[in-house]
């Protein structure tokens, strides 16, 4: 009679168990989809299952590690930058062929970064013309004169994020015009 009753009690303890991980699972998985923003959420369903939540969330997760990866990459580029700026201002010179375009696009987001030397000169104007015959608003610009290089940097997004831009073309045609 004892084991019957010991047999019981251990297996009432196992659906507890049981019961309180899969309480502690969803508590997690509501957790983890209000961590995601609504905007990312794309569906066109009313309720979303456990399973939508966590390939959303996965999704988000993918997105945002591409996101990081493309910032280090920017990162790299600016720091390559502020060690020619550097270089530049210390007198040292360095074999950089110009022009440099490098024409970077995230989202309806489009950076362009002109390096040019005094020497080989283009107007301003043309390719802020080019970016917005192209489809894209120019948000910002500037530019900076460093010993005999000049850095521009532009920045401008998609006027439509429906049609998007053909980042190929502005930079092949960007590569007309300053060289």
């Amino acid at each position: 009679m004892k084991s019957s009753s010991g047999g019981s009690a251990a297996k009432m303890e196992r659906k507890t168990v049981e019961k309180n991980r899969r309480m502690h699972m969803k508590s997690l998985c509501m957790k983890l989809a209000s961590l995601i923003p609504k905007e990312h959420i794309s569906t066109s369903k009313d309720v979303l299952t456990q399973q939508d939540h966590l390939d959303v969330a996965t999704s988000y997760i993918k997105k945002l590690q591409d996101r990081i990866e493309n910032l280090k990459q920017r990162r790299e580029l600016r720091t390559s930058i502020d060690g020619i700026n550097n270089d530049m201002s210390s007198g040292m010179t360095i074999g950089i062929r110009l022009p440099v375009i490098e024409v970077r696009h995230q989202d309806s987001n489009l950076e362009v970064v002109l390096i040019s030397g005094l020497d080989k000169r283009f107007m301003f104007h043309e390719v802020i013309s080019i970016l917005e015959e192209e489809g894209a608003e120019v948000v910002s610009a500037s530019f900076s004169a460093v010993g005999d290089k000049i850095f521009h940097v532009i920045h401008s997004k998609a006027v439509s994020s429906r049609i998007g831009l053909e980042v190929s073309r502005v930079s092949e045609r960007l590569k007309e015009l300053v060289q």
